[in-house]
């Protein structure tokens, strides 16, 4: 599983013109799930995204974390986050969980947050979506929870 956290201080996804969620200062995440990921890739990857220190303390310095802010996120899935470019122009997107997997995994990764205590928004699975954001910093950072060791 693969996210790409990104701080901002405002971020809005929106399908067929309507606005379905968003976020004041907080975390924007995009979401991938690979074949053979599992719940625990989502608790794994949840859990440290909740944790990460990337926002400012009263000294300047990125100690304190989303918990600690009381900030939200907004998770967004994002399949082609899996996109091989290596051979040729096109990606292939075979490293892609299928869409039941994908859905069931990214719900996990959501609960795991909110359960957490965290306000998350997300936008709507499958659908075409326009995302909007202001990247605070910036600050962004790549998580994938087959590289935790």
């Amino acid at each position: 599983m693969r996210a790409v956290v990104q701080r901002v201080s405002r971020a809005s996804v929106t399908v067929a013109g309507q606005t379905v969620g968003a976020i004041e200062q907080g975390l924007m995440v995009l979401l991938g799930v690979a074949r053979g990921d599992t719940a625990g890739d989502a608790a794994y990857l949840a859990e440290k995204t909740a944790g990460l220190r990337i926002f400012e303390d009263h000294d300047g310095k990125m100690n304190r974390s989303l918990e600690e802010l009381g900030g939200s996120i907004l998770v967004v899935s994002q399949f082609t986050l899996l996109g091989d470019c290596r051979k040729g122009r096109r990606p292939g997107f075979t490293e892609a969980a299928p869409p039941e997997l994908a859905e069931a995994l990214y719900k996990t990764y959501v609960d795991v947050l909110r359960n957490r205590g965290l306000t998350v928004a997300t936008g709507v699975f499958q659908a075409d979506m326009q995302v909007a954001l202001v990247n605070d910093g910036p600050v962004t950072l790549m998580l994938d929870s087959r590289k935790q060791f």
